[in-house]
């Protein structure tokens, strides 16, 4: 899963972009683009990367996302519904209201969130609450209205401490190209794989590395070991599971790629601080 460049087709009557998208899954590359991105998801689950993080996302989650930063939303629902994707993508150049416009005292604080979110910022709590709101009103609002409600948007994050960087290590200890690469091959591997036996001779070799090798890289470029990661993957499938089905523990601790129960109800509860039973009805 290599990042790929993604060239953003501009509106002549606006100078930055303001979109929804409905669709049966989020399933876009692994990409980047020169346009910061601030995204608002109303509805789907998943997996979220950004840099060299990856993080379970749910309806509510909110990103801002800055210049050149490689990200991804990808569904792991599968859905027969043409409609169960849906956000809200705001994108605009830093120079589209002119260098100057940031350097005044009144934008200051909106100028250092700016150069943040080169790291990938999530926003969460009632700061979320109030932002998914407004950028998710259905009454259509003309050109000027729509940019003063960015500016707002981005002073209202600006001043909030409900916010957390993503990923401060990508940007800056940028990986080779070649180990860009690999871990997107690697990435896009495990979470196509990660519900069945995932033998470590058989990752390495996605990498093109031995075992050996491959341990060492995966930790270097992730911060966690591949096992970790691959537990990770399935504790949060086996939780998407709990609280949407009413398939039995055992039933989903299989399903979830885990070889037996005892090891599942270990993982589950250091993972999420309670037992799969616990967490289910706590649902």
């Amino acid at each position: 899963m290599k990042p790929t460049f993604e060239q953003i087709s501009g509106n002549t009557n606006t100078s930055f972009l303001w979109r929804r998208f409905v669709q049966a899954r989020f399933d876009a590359p692994f990409h980047f683009h020169p346009e910061i991105e601030l995204t608002y998801i109303i509805k789907g689950r998943g997996k979220r990367m950004v840099g060299r993080q990856v993080s379970s996302f749910e309806p509510g989650d909110l990103v801002l996302l800055g210049s050149n930063l490689p990200h991804t939303w990808l569904s792991t629902d599968y859905l027969n519904d043409s409609k169960a994707a849906e956000q809200v993508v705001i994108q605009f150049k830093k120079e589209f209201v002119g260098n100057e416009f940031w350097e005044m005292p009144e934008m200051a604080k909106v100028n250092q969130l700016l150069e943040k979110a080169k790291y990938g910022i999530h926003i969460f709590g009632k700061t979320r609450d109030a932002l998914g709101k407004k950028m998710n009103q259905k009454t259509e609002l003309k050109p000027a209205q729509k940019f003063l409600q960015l500016i707002d948007l981005l002073l209202i994050i600006s001043e909030s401490k409900e916010v957390s960087v993503i990923d401060y290590h990508f940007m800056e200890h940028p990986p080779t190209p070649l180990d860009t690469e690999r871990f997107r091959k690697v990435y896009a591997f495990l979470s196509e794989n990660y519900t069945t036996e995932v033998p470590l001779e058989s990752i390495a070799a996605v990498a093109n590395l031995s075992p050996t090798s491959f341990c060492r890289f995966f930790k270097k470029i992730a911060r966690q070991t591949f096992v970790e990661a691959l537990t990770h993957f399935r504790v949060n499938h086996a939780a998407n599971l709990l609280a949407t089905t009413e398939k039995s523990v055992a039933e989903i601790c299989f399903e979830s790629g885990f070889s037996n129960i005892s090891y599942f109800n270990k993982a589950f509860k250091k993972a999420l601080g309670q037992n799969p039973v616990t967490y289910r009805k706590n649902q």
